[in-house]
């Protein structure tokens, strides 16, 4: 089922047509060195904008900034240093943006891992702590910045496999006791759902857009953390079957910069359009709940402006 969910995604892939430009805009891209954040990257860059490229490894990143300007012509493509699997590192990112940054229009939240259980800096559980805790103490701590910007938006890569399982296991999210990286990294993919329309809400009447997508199956380097029979099985089907990852940022590009959504916030798209989730991922106390456990395990404190 999920491989003609895969295929049929393929033959209907929808692109993003908006030819808006990004002059004098500052975007940021989490894992944007690679596979679908590069690809955003560089539409971004071809658009005019500034664009920060947020990543773990420092030759990777600065190689994709180059290759970036290269084939734009925009100079304006940098790479800062991000760890999503540390909270000093993303507290120095952002301090960086809020002090050197005149604005900050366009957040993408793009990077993620699927992986066997391991740890952070910080002593979480890898997958959820970079997929979803990362993700919201940098969007927390860059929110200010994002405010100032006249028509922002944040857009958060989630994944169809959101909808693969029922709930987030509250009551072991370091997932101790049973540990399977498939059904913890759908539970991220939930967290990212969570997450955005619980922001969302928290942001009315701030004129930002927060949404969320599926980018489709895409052959990216997500399967480079997974155990070696899952790499042996994976890399021949998505060869075959999977988008490629341009064809997979097309709904990244889509949220953050077309005219069509404008007004629209707290929803989730797949193929550049707005599909229905499932009863489960509109679970507001479970969103609420999240949030709450969110800002203990990255200490944050809430906003005083929320």
């Amino acid at each position: 089922m999920g491989l003609l969910y895969a295929v049929i995604g393929v033959l209907w892939a929808r692109s993003c047509r908006s030819k808006v430009r990004l002059d004098n805009k500052v975007t940021i891209i989490t894992g944007g060195n690679t596979g679908i954040g590069k690809e955003t990257a560089i539409d971004f860059a071809k658009r005019g904008a500034r664009v920060i490229l947020a990543c773990r490894n420092e030759t990777k990143g600065e190689s994709a900034a180059q290759d970036i300007r290269q084939a734009t012509g925009n100079d304006n493509v940098v790479f800062k240093h991000l760890d999503l699997a540390s909270f000093k590192s993303i507290r120095s990112f952002a301090e960086d943006i809020n002090k050197n940054e005149k604005s900050l229009d366009i957040l993408v939240n793009n990077a993620g891992v699927a992986c066997e259980r391991q740890l952070t800096e910080d002593g979480l559980e890898m997958i959820m702590g970079v997929n979803h805790f990362g993700h919201f103490l940098l969007t927390n701590l860059v929110l200010d910045k994002i405010k100032e910007s006249k028509n922002s938006r944040i857009v958060v890569v989630a994944s169809w496999g959101h909808s693969l399982i029922r709930s987030i296991n509250f009551d072991d999210i370091q997932n101790e006791k049973d540990f399977n990286y498939l059904n913890v990294y759908c539970q991220s993919k939930l967290a990212n759902v969570y997450f955005t329309r619980e922001l969302a809400k928290r942001l009315e009447g701030h004129g930002i857009l927060v949404n969320t997508l599926h980018p489709g199956s895409v052959r990216t380097e997500i399967f480079r953390h997974m155990n070696p029979c899952t790499k042996l099985v994976g890399y021949p089907v998505a060869l075959m079957f999977f988008k490629s990852a341009k064809q997979g940022a097309q709904t990244t590009i889509q949220l953050a910069v077309s005219e069509e959504i404008n007004g629209m916030t707290g929803l989730y798209f797949e193929n550049c359009r707005p599909v229905q989730m499932k009863p489960h991922a509109l679970d507001d106390e479970a969103a609420k709940r999240l949030w709450k456990l969110s800002e203990e395990m990255t200490g944050l404190a809430p906003p005083q402006s929320l």
